[in-house]
């Protein structure tokens, strides 16, 4: 009897049998001296369709839905009956299995589900795991779980996939066949993570589209002071002549101060410098790191996915990839100088800056309660070839590098001073930094700063200016004055990046009082692992397309979502349904209580469905049925397409389409509903 353990892919189980000893090559598996590593790919189970549990499900109609079934079934995926069938066997073989998939709820799932559906009985342990480099690896084999610990992933993982269907499926026929009514041709897809999504993309861009720029007016002085030039800017003190922003809306105001005080002197009223710091950016998750490669690279949010996940599988130079932590535990503090000489020695070229390292630095990235499933990426303790990176793959590792390395270097440090200026009776203001520290920003030599999501993101430059010193009193010269015409800017349009960002922060998107108050601020629409995929779900089934770096949706994606109701589109209502289901992995709310508040809430959204009688969707046609006057869509059959009645199989009318034969009957829709 031997040892099991159930691995995600077959990269994993390389990795970890080869530290085990299992190296002898056999079918589907490795083996070694009482131990064998065998391995899925990915999901090798998936949801049985509606005709599983009742033949006549496999029309869609209106008539049966709600689809709820009572026992859940799960089919084997075709493409993994064989490597399927080899983990049946080597389960009946076996003393104990040691999970050994991804560790987070996904991960947790792909392994169980196939134990459930072999039927196994036997003992339960997890291997967790937050690198595959070799010294990771044995320190995991050296901690290996009890199955118990981790099996409430499990449980949100059902609830997840389980949710996913009863939405999918049931909305997707009903949205589907109400369209097809009238006339709409194709598949309108739903989905519990996909569509708030795309409601996002939708409203952001409605917000541009309905968005009236309002004009304002700046006055800017440029001044000569004894020690420099600089700009000041006025301030407006009657209340008339400002908006809640404090913009100048009033132009014969801004053109009469410009007159006044041109020629006039400047008196320094009042001048404060304080001395302000700036902590390192914590290390990177997922949706950061993403965000940060699509507003500098360009990069799409799952080619950094994919790259992640290469550094951290192949080239072994990164942690976990799929982490929506940010913070490392202090356990890991010991292993800082074995990942810094690790670094060093897979890149010379960080010499310098390794120089200039203060490793005994405890920087606020190094917090235990902020640790969820996994810690923040990082570099890991073993030795890279950089060489054989792509330079893609580069970039994405020398962000996670940087990030890691900027945790044992100084605080940055500025002066910020602030001067308010007299000119002509009226004020002025200026403001302006001095750097005094450069700290941790030498591995950003562009600058760091808050992004527009409250993210750490590159960028450019603070764009303050650098004051001349001003001392209380003085005069300055105007050397000119200038009248600006500005006007409001609209929202911009969601990049992957931004779209990411968006997502992680749902609950910013809600304005109901109530619902945000049952939600976390951290509360978000997916996951980390999941995030990616749904957005290529969405390019893909052409609700939303990319523009230039930028995604914006299409006619049908904008139809879609003012047909569906809020309940299902609504980001926060998602985000609290995956605040359930952490709950659920918690072990603070059971898959029964959770799949019976599903349950509820699927009643009300078909009910909803089926009270909308009209929906508003692009390319219609605009053929009528011979027989019943109703609306056709367009069907294929072997002789070609042809105009079919809406209300197929109550109605068989028919029309040709150019030299097509008329049909009497066409093949029932056999399409399952769009799930995520």
């Amino acid at each position: 009897m031997s040892r099991l353990f159930l691995c995600e892919k077959p990269s994993q189980a390389r990795d970890i049998g080869a530290v085990l000893g299992a190296t002898r090559k056999s079918d589907g598996c490795l083996q070694g001296d009482g131990v064998v590593v065998t391995w899925a790919f990915g999901h090798l189970l998936e949801q049985a369709p509606p005709e599983a549990y009742d033949p006549e499900l496999k029309r869609w109609s209106l008539e049966s839905l709600p689809i709820r079934p009572v026992q859940w079934k799960n089919t084997v995926r075709k493409d993994a009956s064989k490597q399927f069938k080899v983990i049946q066997r080597l389960l009946k073989q076996c003393s104990e299995v040691v999970v050994s998939t991804d560790a987070d709820r996904e991960g947790e799932t792909i392994g169980r589900e196939i134990l459930d559906a072999c039927r196994y009985q036997g003992r339960v342990s997890r291997l967790w795991l937050s690198a595959l480099d070799q010294a990771s690896i044995r320190k995991a084999l050296a901690n290996i779980r009890p199955g118990e610990a981790t099996y409430p992933l499990y449980q949100a993982g059902l609830g997840r996939s389980r949710a996913d269907w009863l939405v999918g499926m049931n909305l997707t026929r009903a949205f589907s066949v109400l369209a097809q009514q009238q006339g709409h041709q194709g598949v309108l897809s739903v989905g519990r993570v996909q569509t708030p999504t795309l409601a996002l993309v939708v409203r952001r861009d409605q917000e541009i589209a309905n968005f009236v720029p309002k004009p304002f007016w700046e006055v800017v002085a440029n001044l000569q002071a004894q020690g420099g030039s600089f700009q000041a800017k006025w301030l407006p003190a009657n209340a008339d002549w400002f908006d809640e922003e404090g913009r100048c809306v009033n132009p014969e105001a801004a053109r009469a101060v410009a007159s006044r005080c041109q020629g006039a002197a400047a008196t320094v009223a009042a001048i404060e410098t304080l001395r302000k710091k700036e902590s390192a950016p914590l290390v990177m998750d997922l949706g950061t790191l993403q965000q940060a490669c699509s507003k500098r690279y360009g990069f799409g949010a799952q080619q950094v996915l994919d790259i992640a996940q290469s550094l951290y599988e192949t080239h072994k130079a990164t942690s976990y990839p799929r982490t929506d932590c940010r913070y490392l535990p202090t356990s890991m503090l010991s292993e800082v100088g074995v990942v810094v000489t690790a670094l060093l020695h897979s890149d010379e070229k960080l010499s310098p800056v390794i120089g200039r390292l203060d490793q005994t630095l405890k920087s606020r990235v190094w917090n235990d309660s902020k640790i969820t499933a996994h810690h923040g990426i990082i570099p890991t303790t073993a030795p890279c070839r950089i060489d054989r990176m792509s330079d893609e793959e580069f970039r994405v590792y020398d962000l996670v590098r940087r990030h890691y390395l900027a945790q044992f270097l100084p605080a940055h440090e500025y002066d910020q001073t602030d001067a308010r200026l007299n000119l002509a009776g009226e004020t002025f203001v200026a403001s302006g930094r001095q750097v005094q520290v450069e700290g941790w920003k030498v591995l950003f030599p562009r600058g760091k700063g808050k992004g527009q999501d409250g993210d750490d993101e590159e960028q450019e430059g603070s764009g303050a200016q650098a004051l001349p010193p001003l001392r209380q009193g003085e005069s300055c010269s105007v050397q000119d004055l200038l009248v600006r015409d500005r006007q409001t800017q609209p929202p911009k349009p969601f990049a992957e990046g931004t779209l990411i960002s968006a997502m992680k922060n749902a609950a910013r998107f809600v304005t109901d009082e109530r619902l945000r108050a049952r939600l976390r601020e951290s509360a978000g629409i997916g996951t980390e692992a999941t995030r990616a995929g749904i957005i290529e779900t969405l390019l893909k089934r052409g609700f939303i397309r990319k523009k230039g770096r930028t995604i914006v949706s299409t006619p049908v994606g904008q139809g879609l979502i003012a047909a569906l109701p809020p309940q299902i589109s609504n980001p926060g209502m998602t985000a609290l349904w995956e605040q359930a289901l952490d709950q659920v992995a918690e072990g603070a709310m059971t898959l029964g209580d959770f799949m019976e508040r599903q349950s509820t809430l699927l009643d009300k959204l078909i009910g909803i469905a089926l009270q909308r009688p009209q929906l508003n969707l692009p390319e219609a046609p605009s053929e009528t049925c011979p027989k019943c006057q109703a609306k056709m869509r367009k069907r294929k059959s072997s002789n070609g397409p042809f105009w079919s009645c809406s209300r197929y199989p109550d109605c068989d009318g028919t029309k040709p389409i150019g030299k097509a034969k008329p049909r009497r009957k066409s093949k029932p829709r056999t399409a399952q509903g769009g799930q995520g």
